[in-house]
């Protein structure tokens, strides 16, 4: 019996000790900063952790008054508000499987959704509606993460199906891009003047868009030609992504993006398992801002959409920048 006693003693401290090791490693580091990039960040700014314990931030997207939503799924996705104090608070509860969200030149807050899959029109009060929910009958295959044009006009991803649709200002739903092989398009952003479509692709394969049988590198940013009916043409690699190797628990080398951010001037900032890699518009890289935890989305936010916010799994961050977000747009 007293063997039996002991037995368990000692399987319970192996186990506490098991599960304090495992809550350590998900405790990230809290000292990083940003180095020196000319016109983007001082070099020393602290990476500021905002708020911890959520289970996987996403969706991140300025408001009109400087604040900045995002969303978690612990245990339903709930919508969260930051205040330009850096206080989060639930914005929108019980959401149907909400990740990637934006704001329209009407204010209204359109998202992602996954149960069922749709992207829809989910505030203010009273304007919920769905725009799409499927394409030539067919329900859509896990849609991912949507940017808004100025004139109404959305762009999303299918990441399962590797496509990107676009939804017209008049309500009409197309194609404008569809992957050959197995390569999953992630992350959109316009640039300021809306003539160029900017996609996150994850994955090492080749893929090809509907206007050309040009292949392309899919581990990349890829580039498009917006066109004034709003399909995509000129597909290009204006950027690969810079590899790392910082974080052991996960595959050695990685390079994957995945939301994207724009600023005053047209640099392209991406989530990215390295941190924020940051490309001017012409592909350069910039430099990287490291950041604790894997990111998947960013927004510049605040009064005067200077600070970069940055969901990155459990936790929410941001960054005091000397570049300006782009005003034109929410996200």
């Amino acid at each position: 019996m007293k063997l039996k006693a002991t037995l368990l003693v000692v399987f319970y401290i192996l186990s506490m000790a098991k599960w304090q090791g495992q809550a350590q490693d998900q405790q990230a580091p809290t000292d990083m900063v940003a180095p020196a990039i000319a016109g983007v960040v001082a070099g020393g700014t602290k990476v500021q952790l905002v708020k911890d314990g959520f289970k996987n931030t996403d969706g991140v997207v300025a408001m009109p008054d400087g604040s900045a939503l995002f969303w978690d799924n612990d245990p339903v996705s709930v919508i969260y508000k930051v205040d330009n104090s850096g206080n989060a608070s639930p914005f929108l509860e019980h959401m149907r499987g909400t990740q990637g969200l934006g704001l329209d030149s009407k204010g209204r807050l359109i998202a992602v959704e996954h149960a069922p899959a749709a992207i829809a029109v989910i505030y203010p009060p009273g304007s919920e509606a769905v725009l799409a929910s499927k394409f030539e009958g067919k329900p859509f295959n896990d849609p991912n993460d949507l940017v808004i044009s100025t004139k109404g006009g959305i762009y999303f991803s299918v990441s399962n199906d590797h496509e990107v649709y676009y939804i017209s200002p008049a309500g009409k739903v197309m194609l404008v891009l569809k992957d050959t092989v197995e390569s999953r398009l992630n992350g959109l952003q316009l640039s300021p003047n809306e003539k160029t479509l900017y996609v996150t692709s994850q994955s090492l394969e080749q893929a090809v868009d509907l206007s050309t049988t040009q292949k392309q590198d899919g581990e990349s940013l890829l580039a498009f030609d917006v066109q004034p009916d709003g399909t995509l043409r000129n597909r290009r690699v204006l950027a690969k992504y810079e590899r790392m190797n910082q974080r052991p628990e996960k595959s050695p080398i990685r390079r994957g993006g995945d939301g994207l951010a724009i600023d005053s001037k047209g640099r392209i900032y991406a989530a990215t398992a390295a941190g924020v890699q940051i490309f001017s518009p012409q592909g350069e890289h910039l430099g990287t801002i490291p950041v604790p935890r894997n990111p998947a989305s960013l927004d510049f936010a605040g009064p005067d959409k200077k600070t970069l916010y940055i969901a990155a799994r459990q936790g929410l961050y941001k960054v005091q920048m000397e570049a300006q977000g782009f005003k034109g747009r929410a996200k």
